[in-house]
């Protein structure tokens, strides 16, 4: 004797149960016990511990320092934080063109009148 399966019952097997076969009623399943409490909620905010390069301008890492302030806050607090960054960073690029410094060479183009 062998004990193999013929083929036509191996391929029955594969294919499932005939599409016109009874199905036992559904009965779901209750968990026995729902987790519930603080210790299955959201996740305070924690510091993301990026890693922030000095640039050797004090201004901007001045600004880039405050982006770790946003560590510690709930992400709806995080658009005050970037904002101020970037109202920051943009101010220290402005203050880069208003420096005095030597005067800009005169324009060899001339406008045609």
């Amino acid at each position: 004797m062998s004990d193999s399966v013929p083929e036509a019952q191996a391929r029955a097997e594969a294919e499932g149960p005939p599409a016109d076969a009874p199905r036992p009623p559904y009965t779901p399943v209750e968990p026995e016990h729902v987790p519930t409490g603080p210790e299955y909620g959201p996740a305070g905010p924690a510091p993301l511990h990026v890693p922030r390069t000095p640039t050797g301008n004090t201004e901007v890492d001045a600004q880039l320092a405050r982006l770790g302030d946003a560590d510690h806050l709930a992400t709806d607090g995080h658009l005050e934080v970037y904002e101020d960054v970037h109202r920051g960073l943009r101010d220290a690029l402005t203050a880069l063109d208003a420096r005095p410094g030597p005067p800009a060479p005169p324009s060899t183009y001339r406008s045609r009148s």
